[in-house]
C-alpha cells in the first residue's frame, strides 16, 4: 500500500514538472518573435501592479513599466496609453495611480484611458478587444510577463507586440520566476477552455482625433 502511494506521488510530481515545462516552452515559443520587435502602434497597454510593495517601498516593477510607457510615448512610438489593473477595492486603484504618474511624467490626460477591470492578464488582453475595440497594440510589462500576455492575446486573435520594461534584480523578487511558471500553466489552460474576461461593459473607443 505504501509502495503504491509513493509511486502515485512520484507520478504526480513528474506529471506536474512535465506540465510546467511544456507550458513554459509553449508560451515562450509562441511569443518570442513579438517582443521588442520594433513595431509601432497607435495604442499601448500598461499591465498593472501596485505602486508600493507590502513594506511600503517603491515597487520597481511598477516604476519601470511607467518609465517604459513614457519613453515610448515621447519617442512617438505610441500615441495613446491604456492603463489596466485592479480596482476591486475602495482604497485600491491601480489604473488611476498609473494615470496620475503618467500625467506627472508629461503624458496628456486625454491620451490615457483606464481599464478598471484588468484583474488578471487575460482580462487585460481580452478587454482591449472587447471593450476598447483594439486588435493591434503594444503591451508594456517586464519580459517574463510579456511572454504570457502575448501568448494569450495571439491565441485570441489579437495582434499584440511586447515592449519590455527594465527588469528588477533577482534578489528583489526571488520567487516571481516560480510564480510565473505556474501562471503560464494557467494561461495555457485558460486558452484551451476559451476563458473570457471576468467583466464586460460598454465599449470605450479611443479617439484618434
Amino acid at each position: 500500500m505504501i509502495k503504491k502511494f509513493v509511486i502515485f506521488i512520484l507520478l504526480g510530481f513528474v506529471s506536474a514538472l512535465f506540465l510546467v515545462s511544456f507550458s513554459t516552452k509553449l508560451v515562450l515559443d509562441a511569443s518570442k518573435m513579438y517582443i521588442n520587435s520594433q513595431n509601432k502602434c497607435d495604442v499601448a497597454i500598461v499591465l498593472g501592479t501596485s505602486k508600493f510593495t507590502l513594506d511600503k517601498k517603491e515597487n520597481l516593477f511598477y516604476a519601470n513599466r511607467i518609465k517604459k510607457a513614457v519613453e515610448l510615448y515621447k519617442c512617438n512610438k505610441i500615441k495613446f496609453i491604456v492603463v489596466s489593473g485592479d480596482n476591486g477595492k475602495k482604497d485600491y486603484d491601480e489604473p488611476t495611480q498609473m494615470k496620475l504618474d503618467l500625467i506627472k511624467a508629461g503624458v496628456p490626460s486625454s491620451h490615457i484611458y483606464c481599464d478598471y477591470a484588468g484583474f488578471s492578464t487575460i482580462d487585460s488582453m481580452l478587454r482591449m478587444k472587447l471593450i476598447f475595440k483594439e486588435s493591434k497594440f503594444i503591451v508594456i510589462s517586464q519580459k517574463f510577463h510579456l511572454a504570457r500576455a502575448i501568448y494569450i492575446a495571439r491565441k485570441n486573435g489579437i495582434e499584440a507586440f511586447g515592449e519590455a520594461a527594465k527588469d528588477v534584480p533577482a534578489l528583489y523578487a526571488p520567487y516571481h520566476n516560480y510564480r510565473e511558471k505556474l501562471a503560464r500553466v494557467k494561461a495555457v489552460l485558460e486558452v484551451l477552455i476559451c476563458k473570457g474576461p471576468k467583466f464586460g461593459g460598454k465599449p470605450v473607443l479611443i479617439k484618434r482625433i
